[in-house]
């Protein structure tokens, strides 16, 4: 099921996929019941070093995802969960 949304080809709801443009490193369509968001989220300049111990739990602590996870339409909840 693939889903367009302004302009952009998604594999299906709460699907991220790397972003082509708007400056962020990925992009998703989220769903919640009948609202629908797209979500662009991660810095396009930055690598991605989840497989170092320190820096994976810097993010995680910065950002706080160890708490209750916030709403599917923030890109909080989904750096989280990339992470």
């Amino acid at each position: 099921m693939t889903v367009n949304y302004r302009g952009e080809t998604f594999s299906g709801y709460n699907k991220p996929k790397r972003s082509r443009k708007g400056g962020k490193k990925f992009v998703v369509l989220a769903k919640v019941g009948d609202q629908t968001k797209m979500i662009r989220f991660g810095d396009a300049n930055m690598t991605i070093k989840k497989d170092q111990p320190k820096a994976r739990k810097s993010f995680r602590a910065r950002h706080k995802c160890d708490t209750d996870p916030p709403s599917k339409l923030t890109a909080r909840y989904w750096s989280c969960k990339k992470w």
